[in-house]
């Protein structure tokens, strides 16, 4: 059996099919905008290089149990196109999702320079995909990364991906969607970092994969969650000790128990619009039956997962 998805909308419905399906059952129909999970680790995915941890030791063995570096999509089934947030180290995996053989990427939206979020657009280039004029939306420095440092600069030269220059708190609109990127704080040193408000036809989502601390924040994140229909937020840690020997008080992410005890004030039907993502591998909801993992959702919060789709 192979997991197709998940799909959203009040409820989640789980679908599950064969590779040849009997006539007698019943295939998903997908909403006309919706967004689609394509990856949940942390930067260096899942399990990570040269890890032989318990946490990461059974993967290399059993691949089924991987994750893809955090990445979500989106897709207007009217205009037949689809959109990529973060352009990952796994990216030719998931624009394979993402597209399903039959959408246009018509953009890719970055959140900022970190190895996990912008490298795979060299994918893109003409070693690979040789492609022509795609939009690549970013903010001022992070363009000027690109722009002026190679290979990335070859990309735009050649015009395999053409830059759509971002502002903060700016309105950006494709047909049935609409984004806005939200400055956040993090470990800037090659280009600011945002998180993005995504638009759809019915429904709007949060997506901030990546970020230092909710109070250095200038925004509200309990304000913004109750604003939106989903929130995808940084589950990097679960909490502090996660990582033996070193100071965790210096990297720039909420851990989850954090977060969580700042989200408890919410009404539970706020709760649930919320679901973790960018999970390192140390983090131990990335473990099914973890303990850490039913904590999560005993409090009314969600482990986000590759496949899920959302009705926006």
């Amino acid at each position: 059996m192979k997991k197709i998805s998940t799909i959203l909308f009040t409820t989640m419905v789980l679908f599950c099919c064969n590779e040849k399906k009997s006539q007698s059952q019943e295939i998903p129909i997908l909403p006309e905008t919706y967004l689609q999970v394509l990856g949940v680790a942390q930067d260096a995915g899942f399990p990570q290089i040269s890890c032989q941890k318990a946490c990461c030791k059974d993967l290399w063995e059993d691949t089924s149990l991987r994750k893809m570096v955090s990445s979500i999509g989106v897709v207007d089934q009217r205009s037949n196109q689809c959109f990529l947030f973060d352009a990952t180290p796994d990216i030719k995996d998931q624009l394979n999702i993402l597209q399903n053989s039959q959408f246009d990427l018509a953009g890719v939206f970055l959140t900022h320079a970190h190895m996990g979020h912008y490298t795979g657009l060299i994918h893109l280039g003409r070693e690979a995909m040789g492609a022509n004029k795609v939009p690549v939306f970013a903010m001022p420095n992070m363009q000027s990364m690109l722009e002026k440092n190679a290979p990335w600069s070859q990309l735009v030269k050649l015009e395999n991906i053409i830059i759509q220059p971002l502002r903060n708190d700016s309105l950006t609109i494709m047909g049935n969607i609409k984004v806005t990127p939200l400055l956040v704080p993090h470990r800037d040193e090659f280009s600011e970092t945002v998180g993005f408000k995504i638009f759809g036809k019915n429904k709007t989502a949060l997506f901030i994969p990546d970020k230092d601390k909710w109070s250095k924040w200038k925004r509200s994140i309990v304000e913004e969650i109750k604003a939106v229909d989903y929130a995808f937020l940084d589950g990097t840690f679960y909490q502090n000790g996660e990582i033996p020997g070193r100071d965790m008080s210096l990297i720039p992410h909420p851990f989850m128990e954090e977060s969580m005890l700042i989200f408890d004030s919410l009404s539970e039907k706020e709760k649930s619009k919320i679901y973790f993502i960018h999970f390192n591998h140390t983090n131990p909801v990335l473990q099914d039956k973890s303990e850490a993992k039913n904590e999560v959702e005993r409090r009314g919060f969600h482990v986000a997962d590759e496949g899920q789709i959302f009705e926006m």
